[in-house]
Formats: structure tokens, C-alpha cells, sequence
């Protein structure tokens, strides 16, 4: 268990940064290259590229890889980038930023906003748009990756540096490593990651010690029915109907099958069927997102949509023919899970590092985030932590607590945060968490 090694290691080194002078000799340091990292960030906001399609964003920060020496892999599972740097003997680190935009139309009114308009795997047109804050993560990742090149001195292991295709989809963390990330390039022992937050004020940090983020499960449910004519219901199986007991009965597995102890979410998010009045349809369709954290609870959850689904089918008469049709897509996101000790470790080093009036220790949430691959791959010898970056504004987040105004939330396409302070504050924080784990003997 060489993880196990290295973080008990880890755990007996002195905290890094104790001094107020180094710590202050690295914020300096990227405080220094900020101009740079935000022409670098502003670019990158501009020009938004969807999930698998971010070809000129890989080749850009790729060339920035090579330049600061590492050894870049490209088109690691489809558009991925994978740059190794070797330092001697010690742990392998991995960092992980995603690429990819969304399909929205940006309306933040920045100068540099996106203009960006392309086309979906389906062929539909639409504007893109950096609405998650992915530019963020990788402005932050280039601050990090010019860091920590340049203390080489500073720490020894392999620094194993990422960037993430398709997290949107929920495929990219996937995609790399069914690609042969942890076979083809050293396995890391710690994987590290950070995401910017609309619900905390610029700069400041949060973490979740155990589970932070929610299995994401979609299910598409075809409810079959007899169409016919409305104003004669008793010559036809309505499948609103159906499809209307199947909504309310599916509530009661939240109700009543999970431990009240255990957090679980269904929610049906559409709901189509028929196209005029009089008409009752010979079908419905429901769309369901299913959010858990444990993998017995997301078993409970789908085993009883399963269930309900075709158990009010053959309360309401339909045949077997006419069965509904379940199908769980196959693009289904883990629960991400914090290492606790390994996550109270780091957020100590963030608290001496910014203060603890800027760092948190944040519940877990129910959205979802692919970078639970990482760990889950090979679970008993990799540590991971991904955290929290606020990036609202103070003076909005200040009006926002007063009920003054209300604050967009990640996908939003008005949602811009103050990026200089994430980038930043992600840098430092993923720097000198690295150069911790990394730190010579």
C-alpha cells in the first residue's frame, strides 16, 4: 500500500509554510505572473470549445507544458493532455484540470466574452460558454505547473499534470483512463483537483473530508400506452396517467426505502407526452436525474424505479408487450470521495496559508464531478481531494446575504467570476499542497 506509506509520511512532515516568509515568497511569486495568467485566462474565456471538441484549447496549454519542460502526451483519451515531470525518488502527484465549455450563450457583458457559436454532437447550433469556470481551472492549473517547474529544487517525486476533456459529460475522466492513463504514464499516489464555487466570495476556500459529491444517475423511462380518442378514455391506456402514478409512486423510494440517515435524490425533470387535446397518446416520456453518495443507496434507488415502474404498468392492466422501457444511461458520474485525514491535512495547510477567515469546511453537495474516477480506479492506493475556490464577488456576495440581489449559479450564463482571485488562490493553494506531499527529505 504504498499510498498508505507515503501519507503516513506525509502526516509527520512539519507543516510547509509555517514561515510567514516563505508563504509570502510564493504569493509574490504568482502574484508576479498574474498578467500573464490572465491574458492567458481571458483567451481562454473567449474561446470556449464543447466536451471532446477542445482542440485548440489542448494544443495551447500543451505548448505551455512543453516550454516549462515536462514531457506532453496529447489526445489521451480523444482530446486529453498528459505532461509527466520527473524529479528523482518520492511520490507521483497528480493535478487534474477540465477543458470543456457549455452550450450557453454567454450575457456576463465582459469585453472579453465568449462569441463563440458551434455545433453539438447532435448537429444543433448553439453558443458556447466557460459557464462552469473550467477557464478558471486551467489558468489556475498553468499557475501552478510555472510554480512548481520552477522549484524543482524544492520537492522530488513525479508530477503527473492533467487536463480533462469532457467533464460535462461526465465521460472525460473516463475517456483518459480507459486510454491507459494509469498504464501508460506513472500512477499517481494523490490526485489533487479544485473547482470554482458561485456560492462562496472570491478567494476564499472549502473542503468536504469524505464524500463531497453525488453518484448521477439519468434514466429514461418510455411509458407505453393505447392512444385513442380523448372524449372515449375507457377504449384506450392512457399513459399520462400511467406516467403520472409512476412520478408520485417514485417518491415514496426516498420516503420510504432509504435510511431518512442517507442522502438521495430523485427528481423527474421532463415530462412529454401528446401533442393536442383530444388526443390521448400512445406514449410518454420521463427523464430522471437520481443523485446518491454511497453505492448501496444507488442501488436501492434504481432497483426501485425499476420496480414501481413496471409494477403501476401492471396495476393499470398494460400488457407485456407494452411494458414501460427503462434505460440508465451509460454516462453515469461516481460519488466523489475526499480522503478525510488526507483532506483535514491539506485544509490545515490552507487554513496557514490564507487564514481561517477564508477557509471552510463545506458540506457535501448533490451535483456531480467525474473526478471521482481517479480514485475510484484504484481506491485502496490513491488519495484524492478536490476543493472549493470561491469566486463571487464580495460587494454581490455581501448584497447577495442581505437578500439584495440574487447570485448566478455555475451554468448560469451570466455567471463570471472574479477570476483573478480564483486563479490565484487555486495556484497557490495546489502549489504548495504539492510541493507538502512532494517535499524533500
Amino acid at each position: 500500500m504504498k499510498a498508505i506509506r507515503h501519507f503516513a509520511a506525509l502526516a509527520a512532515l512539519p507543516l510547509l509554510f509555517a514561515s510567514p516568509v516563505q508563504a509570502n515568497e510564493l504569493r509574490e511569486s504568482i502574484s508576479a505572473d498574474m498578467d500573464s495568467l490572465m491574458e492567458l485566462y481571458r483567451d481562454l474565456h473567449a474561446n470556449p470549445e464543447l466536451s471532446f471538441q477542445e482542440f485548440r484549447t489542448a494544443a495551447k496549454l500543451a505548448a505551455e507544458a512543453r516550454q516549462l519542460g515536462f514531457t506532453v502526451t496529447e489526445k489521451v483519451g480523444q482530446t486529453g493532455v498528459v505532461a509527466v515531470m520527473e524529479n528523482g525518488p518520492g511520490p507521483v502527484v497528480m493535478l487534474r484540470a477540465d477543458m470543456d465549455g457549455l452550450p450557453v450563450v454567454e450575457q456576463t457583458g465582459l469585453p472579453y466574452a465568449s462569441k463563440v457559436v458551434t455545433k453539438t454532437r447532435k448537429g444543433i447550433e448553439t453558443g458556447v460558454m466557460h459557464a462552469c469556470g473550467h477557464d478558471t481551472h486551467m489558468t489556475g492549473w498553468v499557475g501552478t505547473a510555472r510554480q512548481l517547474a520552477a522549484r524543482k529544487d524544492e520537492w522530488s517525486g513525479t508530477l503527473v499534470m492533467i487536463l480533462q476533456p469532457a467533464e460535462e459529460l461526465g465521460s472525460g475522466a473516463k475517456a483518459m483512463l480507459d486510454d491507459g492513463l494509469y498504464t501508460r504514464f506513472p500512477k499517481p499516489d494523490y490526485v489533487l483537483g479544485f473547482h470554482d464555487a458561485a456560492q462562496y466570495p472570491a478567494g476564499h476556500v472549502a473542503y468536504s473530508p469524505g464524500f463531497a459529491l453525488a453518484n448521477v444517475d439519468s434514466v429514461n423511462i418510455t411509458v407505453h400506452g393505447i392512444g385513442g380518442h380523448g372524449a372515449y378514455p375507457h377504449t384506450t391506456k392512457d399513459p399520462v396517467v400511467l406516467a403520472a402514478r409512476i412520478v408520485t409512486s417514485l417518491q415514496t423510494i426516498v420516503s420510504r426505502e432509504v435510511n431518512p440517515q442517507e442522502p438521495a435524490v430523485i427528481t423527474v425533470g421532463s415530462f412529454r407526452a401528446g401533442a393536442k387535446h383530444n388526443i390521448i397518446s400512445d406514449k410518454a416520456e420521463l427523464l430522471l436525474t437520481v443523485r446518491s453518495y454511497s453505492d448501496e443507496t444507488r442501488k436501492i434507488l434504481l432497483d426501485g424505479i425499476k420496480r414501481i415502474t413496471k409494477g403501476e404498468a401492471i396495476a393499470a392492466g398494460m400488457p407485456e408487450d407494452k411494458m414501460p422501457e427503462i434505460e440508465m444511461d451509460d454516462t453515469f458520474t461516481p460519488s466523489t470521495y475526499n480522503d478525510p485525514d488526507f483532506a483535514e491535512d491539506l485544509g490545515g495547510l490552507f487554513t496557514t496559508l490564507f487564514g481561517g477567515d477564508r477557509v471552510k469546511v463545506a458540506p457535501p453537495v448533490m451535483g456531480g464531478e467525474d473526478f471521482s474516477q481517479y480514485r475510484r480506479a484504484d481506491p485502496e492506493n490513491i488519495k484524492s481531494l478536490i476543493f472549493w475556490v470561491g469566486g463571487v464577488p464580495m460587494a454581490d456576495y455581501e448584497k447577495a446575504q442581505k437578500g439584495e440581489m440574487k447570485l448566478p449559479s455555475l451554468h448560469s450564463p451570466f455567471w463570471a467570476p472574479e477570476a483573478d482571485k480564483v486563479v490565484a488562490t487555486a495556484a497557490e493553494a495546489m502549489t504548495a499542497a504539492t510541493l507538502k506531499i512532494m517535499a524533500k527529505k
